[in-house]
């Protein structure tokens, strides 16, 4: 097998990976995946794989020596790929043994590695970069270090164990394995990307600059092990020395020959996200006060560490050494070159500039929108590469490389025109560099259009009487903590311009909008603004517009001093859609309980799903507002965890170990809370932001029907929109039986049409309905089947957040009751027998019955205004 065929097929799984990642990034919403699938799909598939490849490459291209052949590394290349499926395939059936067996494997190909570059480097003779050979080596005997940690991780380890392990991992993997074979490898690679030579002390670097880099990533990892964060400071500290120190000749080069194209660009924008990423966790390591408060940083910075150092270094080096490997001759290199160079600028000036918005405190919709940018501008190198593969270069198939070759006309002219594009002019470069800032920007733009409520200026004004205006300027300092305003009240005389100085000292997102129309638009925690409140004329009454905080409390008042002073209205008449000011948006929502869903109306499963595969189950939930049917012709904008509400129903057994991932794709602060676990709540179920994650693990050690709900204050509200679920947690030795069914009770305290539960409502206890899975009397329309003599289990849980229920069914009989940890009655008795399942809020339990006939058996909440108004299904019985 020829060069460039072995390096076309040697390259291919690090293709597979990242193709992989596209179809995970495109269709997550359909696969059951979490961040860190994304994550290990990058790290653990493409790059690994490009770093054994190009380890091989370099060592080859820098080592004096007899050559040696290819087959042990390809050996090494089927059994590294072998052992990432599993881990991935793991990842996704939460089977722990496969990602023990997979971390094994990966562990195993890549220490094998560095046995061979070892051998290789000692036995060749003196180059002058060839101790740079020795990065790859030190990073290959760290992997298999790394993936055993990360084999621990995945075993369900909790607590601060698992936020200390995640640093080893990440310190390993990351710094030590990726940006060890990175530096390394750019020593020589971005001055032959620029076509100019290396720096003058380029070689002493490369002698000296793996020290500080290993030491770092041990001092880190030791530190991390042994818990001690200031010795993790120490190590982040030196690693980002020795990273400084390797970029020194780096920075002269780029100095002496400036950037055009894609390649080199790609590169150094890595390596300065890497900086970044170093200089966060540094910060981070100095100022967290706890190994939770780490773990919460560090998962923010993997992302940039995955998509702005992983991902751009790999583009860069591809582009780069893809056309070189497989030669060809002159005309195809230049022509494979300038295909994967196409809207260089453009690509690279729209990953960096859509992930700096992406991390700054911007409107969900925004992050999203310019994360997906990201993607897209990294993603592009893909169908280009396909494209370099297989296209003709100019000349036709025949067309030889040596000087005879260039002698022809036609060809020089197609040469020329492909160095042009591969070079392109300044102007063009500019061009295309302004033009991805434009995509940005629109993006920012059409995110704040569609969540008008991050924009200030939405809120209606309420008129003050004629005033003469002073000229003069009462400024206040306030803050938000606490779900209140310190001060609340502020006094200014009569004509004065008030201007408020706002901080955001609470844990969730506030904002602040007075009667007036000033608006601070929404603040995340340590955001300041600064408010013009416009001249005073009379008292004005002032709120936080996010759902539920004003009904909370969180209000202030402007009181006028002086004569003369009127009281306008404490709130303006009109508001835009989503501000709670009463939390109406429309027109009163009517509920008709006689009304049929529309065609094509399909009710909530109530199946209880199959228990999950394993005993370690990773689940990741997404927060999500959107517009949602309730009722026949009532629609609400919900808070849904997984796009529906009830949110998905777990199933497990006693001892499982559960991994929660939620993320906050909301406009506003969210939750969650299992009491399937037990756990100190302070950080788990702690609020989090608009864009940002959290882990939850628990393990459920007791058996029941157990709520999960958003924890957030006003945690009524935040139940009554939508947001809880089930955790279903069998007892040991439950029998099975012919049909399972889950029906979770909650109350609709409607807003207006299109808008969110109204909190007055809630707090006078007056719902509008009582449904069971979201939608009033849903399964009178679709009932719920089962034949007769099946035994049927039916799962019940009362979500609240107030009424209570006393589940039954119309000419059924329960054989068997089970609530809240015991049976009341357990079947064994065939005498007995029981009407109703009474559950109080949060309470859960279930109930079985045989049904004797063919028909329709209606259930109900025994609580018959609750039946009324929603609470209601059939089951229908055939033969």
């Amino acid at each position: 097998m020829n060069r460039a065929a072995w390096h076309q097929r040697a390259n291919a799984p690090a293709v597979f990976w990242l193709l992989a990642l596209v179809v995970v990034v495109l269709f997550h919403r359909n696969i059951p995946v979490s961040a860190w699938l994304m994550v290990h799909l990058l790290l653990l598939g493409a790059i690994t794989n490009s770093i054994l490849v190009w380890s091989w490459h370099f060592a080859q291209a820098l080592l004096r020596g007899p050559t040696p052949g290819n087959r042990g590394m390809v050996a090494r290349l089927i059994g590294l790929n072998v052992a990432v499926a599993l881990v991935v395939v793991s990842m996704i059936v939460n089977v722990w043994v496969l990602t023990l067996v997979g971390s094994i494997g990966v562990g195993l190909a890549v220490a094998a590695q560095a046995v061979v570059l070892g051998l290789r480097a000692r036995k060749a003779l003196p180059s002058r970069f060839g101790p740079t050979v020795w990065y790859y080596v030190a990073a290959c005997l760290l992997l298999p270090v790394g993936a055993g940690v990360g084999a621990a991780l995945a075993s369900g380890i909790s607590g601060e164990a698992h936020v200390r392990l995640m640093l080893v991992h990440v310190s390993v993997n990351v710094l030590g394995f990726v940006g060890l074979s990175v530096l390394g490898t750019l020593m020589t690679l971005l001055p032959t990307m620029l076509r100019t030579r290396v720096a003058d002390g380029a070689e002493a670097v490369a002698r000296h600059g793996a020290v500080p880099l290993l030491a770092g990533v041990l001092l880190t990892a030791a530190g991390a092990a042994a818990g001690v964060m200031f010795l993790c400071s120490v190590g982040l500290a030196v690693y980002l020395g020795g990273v400084i120190y390797i970029c020194v000749p780096l920075a002269k080069v780029v100095r002496s020959k400036r950037p055009t194209t894609f390649a080199p660009l790609s590169a150094i924008a890595a390596l300065f996200w890497m900086l970044v990423s170093l200089v966060w966790l540094l910060v981070l390591s100095f100022s967290a006060g706890s190994w939770e408060t780490l773990h919460r940083g560090i998962e923010s910075v993997v992302p940039v560490l995955a998509a702005g150092f992983a991902a751009q270094v790999l583009g860069a080096a591809l582009t780069y050494l893809v056309p070189v490997v497989l030669g060809g001759g002159p005309a195809k290199v230049k022509h494979r070159t300038a295909i994967l160079d196409k809207a260089g600028w453009f690509r690279v000036v729209l990953a960096n500039a859509a992930l700096v918005v992406s991390l700054m405190p911007v409107p969900s919709l925004v992050r999203v929108g310019t994360t997906f940018l990201v993607f897209g501008a990294l993603a592009w190198f893909l169908p280009l590469l396909g494209i370099a593969l297989f296209s003709k270069a100019p000349g036709g198939p025949s067309q030889k490389a040596g000087p005879s070759a260039a002698q022809t006309p036609a060809l020089k002219a197609q040469l020329d025109k492909a160095a042009a594009a591969y070079d392109p002019a300044p102007r063009r470069r500019l061009g295309q560099g302004a033009t991805a800032l434009a995509v940005v920007v629109l993006v920012i733009v059409a995110g704040i259009i569609a969540d008008p409520q991050s924009m200030p200026g939405f809120a209606a004004v309420v008129q003050q009487p004629a005033v003469v205006a002073t000229g003069q300027t009462t400024t206040v300092d306030m803050t938000m903590k606490d779900m209140r305003f310190h001060p609340d009240k502020v006094d200014v005389p009569v004509g004065n311009k008030l201007v408020i100085n706002l901080v955001n000292e609470d844990t969730m997102v506030h904002d602040l909008v007075t009667a007036m129309g000033a608006e601070s638009g929404r603040l995340y925690p340590g955001e300041k603004a600064t408010i013009d409140a416009g001249v005073i004329g009379a008292n004005v009454a002032g709120w936080c517009s996010v759902a539920g905080h004003k009904q909370q409390g969180m209000v202030f008042s402007i009181v006028a001093t002086g004569a003369g002073v009127t009281a306008p209205p404490a709130t303006p008449t009109n508001t835009m859609p989503g501000m709670d000011h009463g939390a109406d948006s429309g027109p009163p929502a009517v509920f008709d309980f006689m009304k049929e869903p529309a065609a094509g109306f399909k009710a909530h499963d109530a199946v209880l799903p199959p228990t999950l595969s394993g005993t370690v189950h990773e689940v990741a939930i997404k927060v999500t507002e959107e517009e949602r049917e309730v009722s026949p012709g009532v629609t609400q904008r919900l808070w849904l965890f997984n796009g529906t509400a009830p949110g998905p129903t777990l199933h497990g057994k006693v001892g499982d170990k559960f991994k929660i991932t939620l993320t906050n794709d909301g406009t506003m602060g969210h939750s969650i809370d299992f009491h399937a676990g037990a756990l100190a709540p302070d950080e788990p179920m702690r609020t989090i932001n608009p864009g940002e994650s959290l882990t939850y693990n628990f393990t459920a050690t007791r058996a029941g029907i157990w709520l999960y709900h958003c924890s957030t204050m006003p945690m009524s509200q935040h139940i009554a929109n939508g947001m809880f679920g089930a955790v279903v947690i069998d007892p040991p030795n439950l029998p099975k039986v012919d049909k399972e069914y889950v029906l979770i009770q909650s109350e609709i305290y409607a807003g207006g049409q299109g808008g969110v539960a109204d909190l007055a409502k809630i707090q006078a206890d007056t719902p509008d309905a009582v449904v069971f899975n979201g939608y009033a009397n849903q399964y009178k329309f679709s009932p719920l089947p089962a034949k007769v003599g099946e035994r049927v289990r039916i799962w019940v849980l009362d979500a609240g957040p107030n009424r209570a229920t006393s589940f039954h069914v119309v000419g059924g009989q329960f054989d068997t009751v089970w609530s809240e940890g015991r049976y009341l009655l357990d079947g064994s008795d065939p005498a007995a027998g029981a009407q109703v399942l009474p559950l109080a809020a949060a309470q859960g339990g279930f109930v079985e019955l045989t049904f004797p006939e063919a028909g329709n058996y209606p259930f109900v909440s025994h609580s018959m205004v609750d039946a009324e108004r929603g609470a209601s299904g059939v089951f229908h019985i055939e033969k």
